[in-house]
């Protein structure tokens, strides 16, 4: 396994936070944790950096585009510099990634790509236009990379996760009136969590989604099933 991002420290942080909650299990775990640090909105970087993981690792089987940010304003007030953030982060890293480590996983002939989508692929609320813009093109990237790697043995697929607890959304948890609204406006009555997202990871980097291709599994509680 090899964890991406732009801060050494803070990657080093989470390989061993994720090796001590393996290792219980596992005790060889930790050996087989990894890092890469480089700016997945970077091509260069990107190309380097997914070199270096194959040369020090070994080949890359499953990749998850997750690298995410989100900005929220009216868009009237939206400023340029913060739609290009938007896009390129959430964006165009999964398709500068998911290009490179493709060209590998096309000439062995399988592979798994896994994009992290969005509840706000299929819907909307104000003040995150750029979001649910960028989340609804990576979507339809995914169909895309489908379509073109599908011959060569890879399987490209998305995951759609709710309204989930995360550092992300911590602002509108703690806000206790949209929560209230969050519980009420899904099925299950609650906000999601990152436990709850790893079943459908799961399956689609296993063999069990080989014939699983271009489909996002939306993880939401049931938000996107009703009105």
């Amino acid at each position: 396994m090899v964890l991406n991002g732009r801060s050494p420290a803070a990657l080093g942080e989470a390989a061993r936070e994720l090796a001590d909650r393996t290792c219980a299990a596992d005790a060889g775990a930790a050996d087989r944790v990894h890092t890469a640090a480089f700016d997945v909105t970077d091509a260069a970087a990107v190309a380097a950096g997914i070199a270096s993981v194959e040369e020090r690792v070994g080949p890359l089987d499953v990749l998850v585009n997750n690298a995410g940010m989100q900005l929220r304003a009216p868009l009237l007030e939206f400023t340029d510099s913060d739609w290009h953030r938007i896009l390129d982060t959430n964006l165009t890293s999964a398709f500068l990634v998911g290009r490179e480590a493709a060209r590998r996983m096309t000439g062995r002939g399988h592979g798994k790509i896994i994009d992290i989508c969005s509840l706000q692929s299929e819907v909307v609320r104000p003040g995150i236009a750029p979001y649910v813009a960028a989340k609804g093109a990576l979507k339809m990237l995914t169909k895309g990379m489908c379509a073109d790697w599908g011959p060569y043995g890879v399987q490209v697929n998305g995951l759609g996760p709710g309204d989930v607890d995360t550092e992300l959304t911590r602002p509108l948890v703690d806000d206790e009136e949209f929560s209230s609204w969050v519980r009420r406006r899904t099925p299950a009555g609650r906000w999601g969590t990152t436990d709850d997202l790893v079943g459908g990871v799961l399956f689609l980097a296993s063999p069990a989604a080989d014939f699983v291709s271009g489909q996002v599994l939306y993880v939401d509680g049931g938000m996107t099933s009703v009105l």
